[in-house]
């Protein structure tokens, strides 16, 4: 983004800063890469603490409204410090972050996953003053192993509702077997067919996802696990349709 001016109580020779986001599409397990510069004001100034957040929509931080974004929840933190800024001056600093592997997406297959958002969120804290700035918006894409569970849905007839983020360190009910490890997870609802609804509308489906492999979990119901070195497309898409058949008692 373009060069923004901070903490407007320092006045009209307040410093500024720009934030750019090298790779701002970017899948669970990759690299994010930023490139912050902050520009001096008419006066020295010293920088308290320098920090990027990578951040996500969380559904129960919002209030009503599908793409509310007022207090979003970090996922990663890079914590770069402080420092003296001359005046005039302009000091650069690589930010890198590790994306989580259960990263929340914001895209599947392609296309954007309906109430979803992800950024890099820049706060800068000069004499107490915290400017917490723009943010950057970012596109988290689903694993090929994900994309395959999203096809396999759609396989089966169910339809793409909306994507949420739900955030609790409780553990999962044990029938679960809760693998998490964040405080976090995102839910993709689905509309059900009507040959599989039996009662119910809505499917919500949870990844947890890591290096080698991740689980699917149906419902709240135990997961099926998908390895990725093992990836099939109509393999897969009959295991989850099973799978799915089998928590609901349809088998």
């Amino acid at each position: 983004m373009a060069f923004r001016k901070l903490l407007s109580a320092l006045g009209i020779q307040a410093p500024s800063i720009e934030t750019v986001v090298e790779n701002p599409a970017v899948r669970p397990g990759e690299t994010l890469r930023c490139v912050v510069r902050v520009r001096g004001g008419g006066a020295a100034v010293d920088i308290e603490r320098l920090r990027l957040d990578v951040v996500v929509r969380a559904e129960d931080h919002e209030a009503d409204g599908s793409t509310a974004w007022q207090h979003p929840h970090p996922v990663a933190t890079a914590d770069v410090g402080g420092f003296r800024l001359g005046a005039g001056e302009t000091i650069v600093r690589d930010v890198t972050f590790q994306v989580p592997w259960e990263m929340p997406l914001t895209h599947g297959r392609g296309v954007r996953l309906p109430g979803a958002r992800a950024a890099v969120r820049t706060e800068l804290v000069i004499d107490d003053a915290v400017d917490k700035g723009d943010f950057d918006e970012i596109a988290v894409h689903a694993l090929p192993a994900q994309d395959a569970i999203l096809q396999a849905y759609e396989t089966l007839g169910f339809r793409l509702h909306e994507a949420e983020v739900k955030v609790t360190a409780e553990p999962w009910p044990a029938v679960m077997e809760d693998r998490r490890t964040q405080p976090y997870w995102q839910e993709i609802d689905f509309f059900c067919p009507e040959s599989w609804s039996r009662g119910r509308e809505e499917l919500e489906t949870v990844f947890i996802t890591r290096e080698d492999s991740l689980d699917a979990h149906p419902g709240g119901n135990p997961p099926v696990t998908f390895v990725y070195a093992d990836l099939e497309q109509q393999v897969w898409t009959e295991a989850l349709g099973k799978h799915v058949r089998h928590c609901w008692g349809m088998d």
